[in-house]
């Protein structure tokens, strides 16, 4: 699933369509349409709405437009947009749901593998009301030390299902959790009440260090994300355990391994994050 890093390197990359206006919107998947309620009355409000604004809430990209509306993207977990011309030498960018085309004659889709992105046209307060329930964003400025402690305090799940959930600190998921947690020696089943002082703020630290370089790096393509021009983002160059079982940790040379918890996995050095 695209995180923050690659949610806004997608945001940044769309700043090219702002103050264009949707004419013609097609789609194979209608399912993928949540509000309104159906997609002939979604290509009836969107047709003639002028882009005013594209900004991101956690995972969610939303479009600011004319006349009092909104439209509000999750691309969950296989989902990019892509604009006008894309690299399609790539097979993860063949998936297309759904295309809108500009008054540029140039043509935005979503592709998607998965059919699990969604997409809701409605009232911009209604969709600020969506958004309302997330926490804090970690890289913007206000994100103090003692905002991300206070969003842990009394928590007592494990850290790595902590870090997941977006009403506590929005953007991270399994990608940037394992990173976090490797650089900071933290076991991922450790349980969030246990952690120290000194460790929350190697938390916090990494949490921002690493997001911040994922996104200078266009985010992680070990999958299917790609950016608005269907390209690969860099970071998974870097990453030093997020999909790494079996090799050495760079760190130590103990193997990595990888564990569920749930319906997902984790990968951490067993010597370098003891529990």
């Amino acid at each position: 699933m695209p995180e923050l890093p690659e949610v806004q390197t997608t945001v940044n990359g769309l700043q090219k369509v702002l103050n264009r206006t949707f004419v013609d919107v097609w789609t194979d998947n209608p399912k993928i349409i949540k509000e309104p309620s159906s997609f002939d009355l979604f290509k009836k409000q969107i047709e003639g709405k002028k882009i005013k604004k594209i900004w991101r809430r956690g995972k969610n990209i939303i479009f600011d437009l004319s006349d009092g509306y909104s439209m509000l993207t999750h691309l969950k977990m296989t989902g990019h947009f892509l604009y006008d011309k894309w690299n399609e030498v790539d097979s993860y960018n063949k998936y297309i749901r759904v295309k809108f085309t500009l008054d540029n004659g140039k043509i935005l889709a979503l592709s998607d593998l998965r059919k699990f992105a969604k997409v809701i046209l409605a009232s911009t307060q209604s969709v600020l009301e969506e958004l309302s329930s997330l926490g804090p964003e970690p890289l913007e400025k206000g994100f103090t030390f003692e905002v991300f402690k206070n969003a842990l305090a009394g928590k007592k799940g494990i850290i790595k299902k902590i870090l997941h959930d977006q009403n506590i600190i929005v953007g991270i998921g399994n990608i940037y959790s394992d990173e976090i947690l490797w650089k900071t020696k933290v076991h991922p089943f450790r349980k969030t009440n246990t952690l120290n002082e000194r460790e929350l703020k190697e938390i916090y630290k990494a949490t921002k260090d690493i997001l911040r370089k994922a996104l200078q790096l266009g985010g992680t393509s070990t999958s299917d994300y790609r950016n608005i021009e269907g390209e690969r983002g860099s970071y998974e160059k870097v990453l030093k355990v997020y999909r790494r079982e079996g090799k050495e940790c760079s760190r130590c040379k103990t193997i990595i391994e990888r564990k569920k918890i749930g319906a997902r996995s984790t990968c951490f050095c067993p010597k370098c994050q003891k529990i």
